[in-house]
C-alpha cells in the first residue's frame, strides 16, 4: 500500500545519527544523504527517510500520528528502543514490554520519540502459535 515513509526534521545530521542506531539494530544499513539532503533507508523492501521541509519551516511532529517499525523478536525491540534512546531520542508511553491486543493477541512494543519529536513504535508480533502461550 505504501511506497515510503518520510518525516520532516529540523536538524538532519541529528536525525541521521539516530536513525542509523534505531534503524540499524533492526537490521538496516546506515542512510544515504542525496544531494537535496533527504536521508533514505531501504531495508526489506521498504523505503523510510527524512527530509528538512521544503517549505523552510521547521519539521514538526504530527499531534496523534505513530510510525511503526517491525522487529523480528523481542530482543530486537527492546535493541531499537535502547539505541534511539542513547542516540538522542526519549522513551514515551509504558516501557517496552508485551501488552494484550485484542483482536491482535500479544505484541511486544516500545514507544520513543525521535530528535525532531517525531512518536516511533517498535512492534514484534509472535507467530501464531506462540500466541497462545
Amino acid at each position: 500500500m505504501f511506497s515510503h515513509v518520510m518525516l520532516g526534521a529540523s536538524n538532519p545530521d541529528q536525525s541521521k545519527q539516530f536513525y542509523d542506531a534505531f534503524l540499524g539494530a533492526l537490521g538496516c544499513k546506515p542512510g544515504f544523504t542525496d544531494p537535496k539532503g533527504r536521508t533514505f533507508w531501504r531495508h526489506a523492501g521498504n523505503t523510510f527517510a527524512i527530509s528538512a521541509p521544503i517549505n523552510g519551516e521547521p519539521a514538526c511532529f504530527g499531534n496523534g500520528a505513530t510510525t511503526g517499525f517491525a522487529a523480528e523478536s523481542p530482543e530486537q525491540v527492546d535493541a531499537a528502543h535502547a539505541a534511539g534512546v542513547a542516540s538522542g531520542g526519549v522513551t514515551c508511553e509504558d516501557p517496552p514490554g508485551w501488552r494484550e491486543h485484542a483482536p491482535g493477541g500479544r505484541l511486544y512494543l516500545a514507544y520513543l520519540r525521535d530528535p525532531a519529536g517525531n512518536k516511533l513504535c517498535v512492534l514484534h508480533r509472535p507467530p501464531k502459535e506462540a500466541k497462545a502461550a
